[in-house]
């Protein structure tokens, strides 16, 4: 709760005080600290401003102002009690407490229990993680917060706030200018050996405490920069001016210092409390190059702690430095707000529109004007947004008018390039005062080394190609066996039931609607699993930024940016962070037409379906096929990019500017982390909507039941073809008995299904492509998700299984061939031919994207239009194809 929140009369404990530097100091001056009581006395006649008591006295605050300033009310301490018995609380109970008589009595217990509860609350700390993208941010994330997100050594992996809490034992020092004037010694080296006095690193570690603080961890998205060029910064800033976190973790790649601590000068404009974690210390260390970190903090004003996050070293440490930070225990030399200087001319400008920024006393309650001044002058979009509302609004813009044509006159350049000049020669300078490069050696690093092979100009792309093809045949090869067993065991499973169950309704529910809709798609688990490791280890080392490199020259050719690519690759693992991974396009159009094509791009949903159906008609070659369909969906999306660029017209272009981070060997906890999770992912998709899917496929197959319990004959095309069928024998013996011959038993026409008559009524749009009625309640099914395509056909076809009844006991002539023709594949071989099972393939590879990845386009583009757009012509496409490869490439086969 905070304190604008109070009502006339009520009091409150503050926990904290929020806000940026200069509000923030002036509150706390007022006396506005942790531990005080604060009681609203009475609002203006128009609600603002306020009227408090604090520390004996009274003042008046704007409820902009008070909503700065968190507190523990009494409303909040009483609803507590009346959850815990009075013996937990201390306090009397809330019938004892009602009269009035005992207000006065009960009136310092309940203010201890307010001063105790905001104490509590002051324990838990909200860290924003910011920082370029490849600097290792993600893995201080699940470092810290245990959290399993992804991490991806190329731009643009983290597209959204990631939120993770826990708790940790911290220890918690003294300010060590307190332990520096009581221990008589003033050297800041800590390495004291002329004076007497204990040494006051000594001093310090002695006089710690250890505490324990719940922590609220926010992942940012990866952005070089907080200016409002891409929506990862526009989102990134935002946050930070909106949320006000108690401390900021900048996360820095300690290999690339120079580039890195750009972003930090602009965090240190915002006046925000921070922490600089130097992140991959050890390849700092690795080659030989010096950093003096703690010089390096004081000319920052910002502590700096060394972290390697893929071995957890430097964690606890710098969670130490964000307590510090907190509690305001850090060494002031270290931790204070310095302005980075951008030289005479540029300051000058910038002091002249700070003031007129500060004439707006609402405006400093939100932003840092040194920071507003700046991003104006730079002539930041949304900070000329928030100048249109300001009443000196024509003043600023005069006022940076003759600033920028002042600048432009004196430095012969415009105030963006000014600005940014002056941050790097800022950096360079502090670099050059504490830090010393190894002397570079003649031979290459292993990055060149590797990069000549893999970015070269004839080879990177048949490499590129040659690895697609390995990693989708060996889903197949590496996922045959896993694949195997699994199946095995749901069979059991399904034996098992009918085993135990009379035979029923509900027998046919859980064997055939249950166990077989769901075992028929979990058999497919291992081979997702392994796409997923092979994509991970791909993104962790840093071969997918190269991929983006090598394919920019094909991307632009079809109207598309290089970092399209990235994208696309993603959906070979999920079309829905695929889509919104297209953030990191800076282009509007490429960003819009990229989302359009990634439905084309073949998920791991569709992977049932393609290795249920390449295993049944093309089992000689299902690596070979597996990657031609993964190919062909990038060939139909390139053509596809082509064509939409043509109705969307030019909407300019942007530069290819991307990062290409130094190869780096997967943290292999890291890549089966990110596996498992996945794994998980579809373990919960088959407890969820294919369950509930299967049921109500499995329902609509099973139901209108015959009015009679007589045996029913169901007359089908398949039926009335078989000549002979297998009985069992008193001496166990099969043989064949002609139909004729069969005993005659009352027969009884099956009613047609609900399901049947939907995919009757639908089936003649589909029989050119060659499917029957019950393909094309299985293209039906996957609009909801492709793993439903699977679990369906397994549902209706288990109805045309061939087995009989004798004896209340069915026995197979040959068990081994008996059990490889109830597989799916095995009926699929029985009721469909090549030409339509290819064409089947192909339209389930273009068609209807799952309704998750057009809620996805919606949200991304900001319009339904889009995501109707690409359901339809996906659709259309894939029907297409579907019929020209079964037309025409059917009868080859």
């Amino acid at each position: 709760m905070n304190l604008s929140d109070l009502q006339s009369g009520q009091r409150g404990v503050i926990v904290k005080v929020a806000g940026h530097g200069g509000i923030r100091k002036r509150l706390i001056e007022m006396g506005f600290v942790r531990g005080k009581t604060v009681r609203v006395v009475r609002g203006a006649p128009l609600r603002d401003p306020v009227e408090y008591e604090i520390m004996g006295y009274r003042l008046s605050l704007r409820r902009s102002e008070a909503r700065l300033v968190e507190i523990i009310s009494e409303e909040e301490v009483k609803k507590e009690r009346e959850m815990l018995s009075p013996l937990d609380t201390g306090l009397p109970s809330p019938a004892e407490n009602d009269s009035p008589e005992n207000d006065e009595e009960t009136s310092p217990e309940l203010e201890g229990k307010m001063r105790k509860l905001a104490a509590d609350r002051r324990r838990t700390i909200t860290i924003a993680l910011v920082g370029n993208p490849n600097c290792g941010k993600t893995s201080i994330f699940n470092r810290l917060s245990g959290g399993h997100e992804h991490v991806g050594n190329y731009s643009g992996v983290t597209v959204e706030a990631k939120e993770g809490t826990f708790e940790r034992e911290v220890r918690v020092r003294p300010a060590e200018s307190t332990v520096r004037a009581k221990s008589g010694c003033f050297d800041s080296t800590h390495s004291c050996s002329h004076c007497t006095s204990p040494c006051l690193l000594s001093a310090v570690k002695e006089k710690a405490e250890t505490r324990r603080y719940r922590f609220r961890i926010i992942d940012l998205p990866g952005t070089y920069s907080l200016s409002a060029y891409s929506p990862e910064e526009l989102y990134v800033r935002k946050y930070l001016i909106e949320e006000l976190p108690d401390v900021i973790v900048n996360v820095l790649d300690a290999s690339n210092l120079e580039r890195n601590l750009y972003l930090t000068t602009q965090l240190i404009d915002m006046n925000l409390p921070m922490v600089v974690s130097l992140n991959i210390y050890d390849e700092l260390l690795s080659r030989g190059d010096k950093l003096d970190h703690r010089q390096l903090s004081r000319l920052l004003g910002v502590p700096l702690v060394p972290t390697i996050s893929r071995t957890g070293e430097g964690i606890d440490d710098l969670l130490e430095a964000i307590v510090a930070v907190y509690e305001h225990t850090a060494d002031e030399s270290l931790a204070r707000h310095i302005h980075i200087n951008h030289s005479g001319c540029l300051e000058q400008s910038i002091d002249r529109i700070k003031h007129l920024f500060q004439e707006n006393k609402a405006l400093r309650d939100k932003f840092s004007t040194r920071f507003l001044a700046i991003k104006f002058l730079e002539g930041d979009p949304d900070v000329q947004n928030v100048v249109e509302s300001l009443p000196n609004h024509d003043a600023l813009v005069a006022a940076r008018f003759d600033e920028t044509r002042r600048i432009k006159e004196e430095l012969r350049d415009t105030p963006e390039n000014a600005l940014c000049d002056a941050k790097y020669g800022f950096i360079n300078g502090a670099l050059l005062e504490t830090y010393r490069p190894h002397d570079k050696m003649e031979h290459h690093s292993a990055t060149e080394r590797i990069d000549r092979i893999v970015t070269h100009r004839f080879l990177g792309y048949p490499l590129f190609f040659l690895l697609l093809a390995l990693v989708f045949s060996a889903t197949f090869w590496l996922g045959a066996y896993p694949m195997e067993w699994i199946d095995q065991a749901v069979g059991v499973m399904a034996d098992f039931v009918s085993y135990v169950m009379p035979a029923g309704m509900w027998r046919d529910l859980v064997s055939d609607g249950i166990i077989g809709g769901v075992g028929s798609v979990i058999v497919f688990l291992p081979n997702i699993l392994i796409l997923y490791t092979f994509i991970s280890i791909l993104e962790d080392s840093g071969y997918m930024a190269r991929a983006a490199f090598i394919m920019d020259s094909l991307m632009h050719r079809i109207g598309l940016h290089g970092k399209s690519f990235i994208p696309m690759v993603m959906g070979f693992g999920c079309n829905v962070p695929a889509v919104m991974a297209t953030r990191t396009i800076e282009s509007p159009k490429s960003r819009l037409v990229t989302m359009l094509i990634i439905p084309f791009m073949s998920c791991s949903a569709r992977i049932p379906v393609f290795v249920i159906l390449i295993s049944a008609f093309f089992p000689r070659h299902q690596g070979l096929m597996m990657f031609s369909l993964y190919v062909g969906g990038i060939l139909v999306a390139i053509l596809m990019s082509k064509l939409l660029n043509r109705f969307l017209g030019d909407k300019g272009d942007y530069p290819f500017v991307m990062e290409l981070p130094p190869y780096r060997f997967p943290a292999w906890r890291t890549v089966l982390r990110h596996t498992w999770e996945k794994g998980r992912q579809y373990l919960q998709k088959m407890g969820g909507i294919i369950l509930i899917s299967s049921v109500c496929i499995w329902a609509l197959c099973y139901f209108p039941r015959p009015s009679t319990e007589a045996e029913v004959v169901v007359p089908t095309a398949e039926s009335e073809s078989t000549e002979n069928i297998k009985v069992a024998t008193p001496s166990n013996h099969a043989h064949e008995v002609s139909v004729a011959d069969a005993p005659t038993q009352p027969a009884v026409t099956q009613p047609v299904s609900y399901l049947e008559r939907i995919g009757s009524t639908i089936a003649p749009v589909f029989r050119p492509l060659g499917f029957d009625w019950q393909m094309t309640v299985g293209i039906l099914a996957g609009v909801g998700a492709k793993e439903l395509v699977v679990s369906t056909l397994s549902v209706m076809y288990a109805k045309d299984a061939p087995t009989v009844e004798a004896d209340e006991t069915v026995v197979a002539n040959d068990e081994a061939a008996e059990d490889e023709e109830m597989r799916l594949s095995g009926l699929l071989r029985g009721k469909a031919t090549s030409a339509a099972a290819l064409a089947y393939l192909v339209f389930i590879l273009c068609y209807f994207p799952c309704i998750a990845t057009l809620i996805a386009i919606k949200n991304e583009s900001g319009s339904w239009k889009w995501a109707a757009l690409a359901a339809t012509y996906t659709t259309l496409t894939a029907y297409v194809l579907a019929w020209l490869v079964h037309t025409v490439i059917g009868p080859l086969l």
